[in-house]
C-alpha cells in the first residue's frame, strides 16, 4: 500500500458520516440491482419450468415426413432427443360447427411422444393400445360435437389430396375456393373403430389453423393405413428437442429442406429464440427503466459524495501535488477510494438484494399459481452470471461517478488547491441583494441567500441532488402506475361467482334445480337468464356513419340484417334496471312492450388515444324486425322467414343489467349488439332456430366449495341434459393475484429509489453543512443568537426547496412521459396519466428531509467550540 492509499484510507476514516452514508448509497444500488437481475432471472425460470411442464420440451416438430428423416433427426450432434408420432390420417367431423375445422385428425403416438409432449386429461386415461382413443374437450365447445368416455368411434379414415399432393395438419382448410389453388379433396381409405378412453385439453403443438382436431391413440405399428393402403411410406410427425435450444434456426435451415415445421414457441420466446419477442421486450424495456433509475441515482449519490469529498481534501492534494505527486496518482487516489467503498458496499448490497428479493419472492409465489404455471412454483434461482453482471455494474458506476471529480481535482493547478482560491469566486456585486428582500426576508434571509449567490457550486450540488431525487420518486411512482394500470386493464369482473348453463334444459327442470342449488351453504345471491341468438334487419341509414364505412354500406336506405343476442333476465331484475335509466316500466313491460338494447362498436380511434366503444347506430332508438337464428359468423346472409319474424322498437342504453351467461362461439364480431328483456316476454320469442341457452348465476362467500357441492346436487338430480359448471370466481382470481403482485414490487421498488434519494439529499447536505462549520461559528462568535441562527437555516431550506421544485418537477415530468413512452413501446396497453399526486408528495417530502437534515447537520455543530471551529482550516 502506498503514500496516497493510506492518505486516502485516513481521509475516509477522518469523515466517517460522510463515508458510512456513501457505502449505505452503494448498498442500496448493489441490492436493488441485484434484486432487479436475480428475480429476472427467477421469472424467466419460471416460465421456462412452467412452459417446458405444459407444452413440453420439445423445441421444434417436423411435420409429414417419412422414417427416414426422423432416423436422420435422432443421429444429429445437436439433438437431445427425438419422439415419434404417426399421422394414421383424417376422418370428416359430422355435425361439427365450425366451418374451417371440418375433420377428425388421428395420431398415433409413441411412447417416447407420450413423454415428451404433455397431455392434461379432463377425464379418463390415456390410450393403452391402438384401438383406444384420446378426445379433446375443444372437439365440443370449438366443433360443437361431443363425445364421452366410452362411446365408440367408427371412421372413414384417409388423407385430404390435391391433385398429386397429400395436405396435413400445416395446410389450412380453404372454406371458400380461392384463385390458383386446387380445391381439395377427402379420400376415404379405410374402416377403424376406436373407444373413447379419455378426454383432455386441446394439445398445445395443434396449430390453430389445422383442419383437423387431434385425436391421439398410439402408434400403429402395422403402419396399416399409409403403408399398406396407398403403398406410401408411413408420414410421421417427428418432436426434436436440441442441446442448445438457441441454434434452433440455423437447425431447421440446415435440416428441413422443404419439410414442413412448427416451432414450439411456448417455451423458445422464454428463451429468446421465439419469433415472438414481446414478452422478452416488454421484460427488458421494464428491466432497463429499473435499472436506468437504479444506475442514475447511485451515479448521483456517488458524484457528490466524491465531489464533496474532493472539496476537503483541496488543500490536501496541493501539499502532495507541490512535493511531486503526479496527476495520475491523484487521480488513482480518489479512484482508491472508490474501489474501497465499493469492497465495502457491493458484497453486502449483493446479500440484501438476495435476501430482500427471496423475502419478497416467497411471499408472492402462491399469487403466481393462480395466473401463471400451477404446477411450477416461483421460487429464487441464484444466477452466477447475474450475480457478476450486478457486482460489475455496480463498480462501474462507482468508478464513473468518481472519475470525474478525480479528473476535475487532478487537473487543479497547486497553488490555486493550496490556497483554495477557486473555492468561491465572486464579482463586484454578484452577491448583492434588494431592499425588498432585506425588508421581507430581514437579516437571517437575507444572510442565507448571500450564501446561495456566493458559494454557487455548493448550492448548486444540493439543489441537483435534490431535483434528483424528486426525479427518481416521481419516475419509480410514473413506472409503478403504469404497471399498476396494465395489470388493472387485465382484470375482468363479473356479476356472479358460480354459473350453470345449457343449451337444452326443459324450463321446469331448470327451475326444479335453481330451487336445490340456491340451498347451498354460503350463497348470497342468486339470478336466472336466457340467451337467444336472433338478427335484426335495420336500415343502412339508421347505423353510425363509422360502422357504415367499417362494412361497406353505401346505400342509405339498403336494408342490413345483423347478428344480435337476446338477453332475457327476471322480471325484478329488468323493472330494477328499468327505473335506473329513467325508463317507464309500463312502456318495456307486458304485450307489445318496447325493447332495450346495448349496440356498441368497437374503434380505435377514441379521445383517449385507446381502443374503445363507440355506438353503432345513430340515433337513441330504432325499429326494426328480428328473426330468430342460429348464430353465424360475420353479417346474417339471406332473408328472414316471414313466419317467424317480429316487428320490434328498441331503445339503446350504455349498459347491461347482469353479465350474459357463456357462450362458445366461433365468431368474432366488430360490435356488440344485445337486447335484453324480461322473463315474461321469453315465450314470445322462443324457436328452434334461436339457439336458446339457459342458465343459473350466484354470488357465494366461498365459490370453490359451493361449487363442489352444487356438482353433488346437480348429479344427484340427474341432469341427462348437456351442461356446463362453472366456477367463475377461479378464472377472475388470476387477475387480482397479478394486481397483488404488480402492487407488492411497485411499492418495493418505490420504497428503495425512495431510501436511495433520501440518502443522496441526507449526504450532500450534511457534508456541505460541515464544510461552512468555520463561517458559521463566525456569526455565533459576533453575537447571532440561536433564534436568529435557526431562522436563516430555515430560510436556506426554503430556498433550497424552492429552486428544487422549479427545475426537479418539470424534468419529472418530462421522465414520466419518458417512462410511458418505453412501456407502451415495449408492447404495454398503458395511456400517460401526469404524476400530480406523487409530485405533491416529492414536494413535501423535499422540505421535510432538507428540514431534518439541517437540524441533524447544524445540531452537530453547535455542540462545537466556536475557537476550535473557527481555526479550522478545511474550509
Amino acid at each position: 500500500m502506498n503514500i496516497f492509499h493510506k492518505v486516502t484510507l485516513q481521509s475516509m476514516k477522518k469523515s466517517r458520516t460522510r463515508t458510512i452514508v456513501t457505502v449505505i448509497g452503494v448498498i442500496l444500488s448493489a441490492a436493488m440491482i441485484t434484486a432487479v437481475t436475480t428475480f429476472s432471472v427467477s421469472l424467466l425460470n419460471y416460465m421456462i419450468k412452467g412452459a417446458t411442464v405444459k407444452y413440453g420440451g420439445w423445441h421444434v416438430e417436423f411435420l409429414d415426413v417419412d422414417s427416414s428423416f426422423g432416423e436422420a433427426r435422432a443421429r444429429d450432434a445437436g439433438v437431445a432427443g427425438t419422439a415419434i408420432s404417426e399421422n394414421i390420417g383424417y376422418a370428416e367431423l359430422k355435425g361439427g360447427k365450425n366451418p374451417n375445422k371440418p375433420y377428425l385428425f388421428i395420431a398415433g403416438f409413441s411412447k417416447e411422444a407420450f413423454d415428451t409432449v404433455p397431455i392434461e386429461l379432463v377425464s379418463g386415461r390415456l390410450p393403452e393400445n391402438s384401438g383406444e382413443i384420446l378426445v379433446p374437450a375443444h372437439v365440443a365447445a370449438n366443433g360443437g360435437v361431443t363425445y364421452a368416455v366410452g362411446d365408440t368411434l367408427s371412421l372413414a379414415i384417409g388423407s385430404r389430396m390435391a391433385g398429386e399432393g397429400r395436405l396435413g395438419q400445416h395446410d389450412p382448410f380453404p372454406a371458400r375456393n380461392e384463385p390458383g389453388k386446387e380445391n381439395e379433396t377427402f379420400v376415404p381409405q379405410e374402416e377403424r373403430t376406436y373407444t373413447v378412453v379419455g378426454i383432455c385439453e386441446r394439445p398445445a403443438f395443434e396449430e390453430f389453423t389445422a383442419p383437423g382436431y387431434t385425436l391421439i391413440t398410439t402408434e400403429d405399428t402395422a403402419a396399416g393405413l399409409t403403408a399398406g393402403s396407398t403403398g406410401q411410406t408411413a408420414s410421421l410427425s417427428i418432436f426434436v428437442t436440441l442441446k442448445n435450444p438457441g441454434k434452433v434456426q440455423a437447425y431447421i435451415e440446415r435440416t428441413a429442406g422443404q419439410s414442413a415445421y412448427v416451432l414450439n414457441d411456448n417455451v423458445l420466446r422464454f428463451l429468446g429464440v421465439s419469433s415472438d419477442h414481446l414478452f422478452n421486450m416488454l421484460l427488458y424495456s421494464v428491466g432497463g427503466i429499473l435499472m436506468a433509475l437504479i444506475m442514475t441515482g447511485s451515479i448521483f449519490l456517488i458524484y457528490n459524495s466524491f465531489t464533496i469529498s474532493l472539496n476537503e481534501r483541496t488543500r490536501q492534494f496541493g501539499i502532495l501535488a507541490s512535493v511531486g505527486a503526479t496527476a495520475g496518482q491523484l487521480r488513482n487516489s480518489v479512484l482508491f477510494e472508490g474501489l474501497c467503498i465499493g469492497a465495502a458496499g457491493i458484497p453486502i448490497g449483493i446479500l440484501v438484494g438476495l435476501g430482500s428479493i427471496g423475502l419478497v419472492i416467497s411471499f408472492v409465489a402462491e399469487k403466481f399459481k393462480n395466473f401463471g404455471y400451477s404446477a411450477v412454483s416461483l421460487s429464487l434461482t441464484v444466477s452466477g452470471t447475474a450475480i457478476a453482471g450486478a457486482a460489475v455494474i455496480s463498480l462501474v458506476t462507482i468508478l464513473f461517478a468518481a472519475y470525474i471529480p478525480a479528473k476535475k481535482a487532478a487537473a487543479r493547478p497547486v497553488m490555486e488547491s493550496i490556497r483554495q482560491t477557486n473555492e468561491i469566486k465572486i464579482e463586484s456585486g454578484a452577491v448583492r441583494t434588494s431592499k425588498l428582500t432585506q425588508r421581507l426576508c430581514g437579516l437571517e434571509g437575507t444572510l442565507a441567500l448571500k450564501n446561495f449567490k456566493r458559494n454557487k457550486k455548493r448550492c448548486r450540488s444540493i439543489v441537483l441532488s435534490l431535483s434528483l431525487s424528486v426525479i427518481l420518486f416521481v419516475s419509480a411512482n410514473a413506472f409503478g402506475s403504469c404497471l399498476n394500470q396494465g395489470a388493472k386493464r387485465s382484470v375482468v369482473n363479473t356479476d356472479f361467482d358460480i354459473c350453470f348453463s345449457s343449451p337444452k334444459i326443459d324450463e321446469n327442470e331448470l327451475f326444479r334445480l335453481y330451487g336445490r342449488l340456491k340451498t347451498a351453504e354460503g350463497i348470497k345471491e342468486s339470478s336466472y337468464q336466457a340467451l337467444m341468438s336472433y338478427s335484426c334487419a335495420v336500415r343502412a341509414g339508421d347505423l353510425s356513419d363509422e360502422y357504415r364505412k367499417y362494412m361497406g354500406y353505401e346505400n342509405p336506405d339498403e336494408t342490413v340484417t345483423l347478428p344480435m343476442d337476446i338477453q332475457f333476465i327476471e322480471d325484478r331484475e329488468f323493472r330494477n334496471f328499468i327505473e335506473s335509466q329513467g325508463l317507464s316500466p309500463e312502456e318495456y313491460t307486458g304485450q307489445n312492450a318496447k325493447m332495450i338494447a346495448v349496440a356498441k362498436q368497437k374503434s380505435d380511434e377514441t379521445k383517449s388515444g385507446r381502443s374503445g366503444l363507440v355506438n353503432m347506430f345513430v340515433g337513441d332508438s330504432v325499429s326494426g324486425s328480428v328473426t330468430p337464428r342460429a348464430e353465424l359468423p360475420g353479417e346474417v346472409k339471406g332473408n328472414p322467414s316471414a313466419d317467424k319474424e317480429k316487428q320490434i322498437s328498441i331503445t339503446f342504453v350504455d349498459t347491461i343489467p347482469l353479465d350474459t351467461l357463456p357462450k362458445n362461439s366461433s365468431d368474432v364480431k366488430p360490435f356488440i349488439f344485445m337486447i335484453v328483456a324480461p322473463w315474461q316476454l321469453r315465450e314470445q320469442f322462443v324457436s328452434p332456430d334461436a339457439g336458446e341457452i339457459m342458465g343459473l348465476t350466484f354470488l357465494a362467500d366461498k365459490p370453490s366449495q359451493v361449487t363442489a357441492e352444487m356438482s353433488e346436487m346437480i348429479q344427484e338430480a340427474g341432469i341427462g341434459t348437456d351442461y356446463t359448471l362453472y366456477n367463475v370466481n377461479r378464472m377472475f382470481e388470476e387477475n387480482r393475484s397479478i394486481l397483488f403482485v404488480i402492487h407488492v414490487f411497485t411499492y418495493v421498488f418505490v420504497m428503495m429509489i425512495s431510501l436511495i434519494a433520501a440518502a443522496n439529499v441526507f449526504n450532500t447536505i450534511s457534508t456541505n453543512i460541515k464544510l461552512r462549520r468555520r463561517e458559521l461559528a463566525m456569526l455565533r462568535s459576533i453575537g447571532m443568537s440561536d433564534r436568529d441562527f435557526n431562522k436563516m437555516m430555515n430560510f436556506e431550506c426554503a430556498f433550497y426547496g424552492m429552486r428544487t421544485l422549479l427545475f426537479g418537477l418539470p424534468a419529472a415530468g418530462i421522465c414520466s412521459w419518458l417512462i410511458y413512452c418505453g412501456m407502451a413501446a415495449g408492447g404495454a396497453d398503458v395511456s400517460f396519466v401526469f404524476p400530480w399526486a406523487s409530485m405533491a408528495v416529492s414536494a413535501f417530502s423535499v422540505y421535510f428531509i432538507v428540514f431534518i437534515t439541517m437540524v441533524f447537520a447544524v445540531g452537530k455543530l453547535k455542540k462545537e467550540n466556536i475557537i476550535d471551529a473557527l481555526r479550522d482550516d478545511m474550509a
